[in-house]
């Protein structure tokens, strides 16, 4: 996954302050993580959101979602979003519905 330099401040600044969360090189990018468990991440022209499985068909009826695919391999539980919808929605919001689901997870 390659990183867009822009979108990375973008969600750095809607992310500073927060506790328990760190930024992390992964996939190419840059991944925050929560209490040691992913988050959320950038890409080019999009954002990336672990949302959870059980969310995750509802989230990917809305405009400007699609699963994330690596190597192949649907990651499941996690979705983009491109970046005309995560900032006409808020990024705010779409971290919200991310730390809903991995705040619920054990830290690591």
């Amino acid at each position: 996954m390659a990183s867009d330099p822009r979108l990375t401040e973008l969600m750095h600044d809607a992310l500073s302050g927060r506790d328990g969360i760190e930024p992390k090189k992964m996939f190419g990018g840059t991944c925050w993580m929560l209490n040691g468990n992913m988050l959320c991440g950038d890409g080019t022209g999009q954002f990336m959101f672990r949302v959870g499985k059980e969310q995750e068909p509802e989230l990917l009826s809305l405009p400007g979602t699609e699963p994330v695919i690596f190597s192949g391999r649907k990651m499941g539980g996690i979705i983009w979003v491109d970046e005309k919808q995560a900032l006409e929605d808020g990024l705010d919001h779409w971290i919200a519905i991310a730390r809903n689901f991995v705040g619920s997870l054990p830290p690591k």
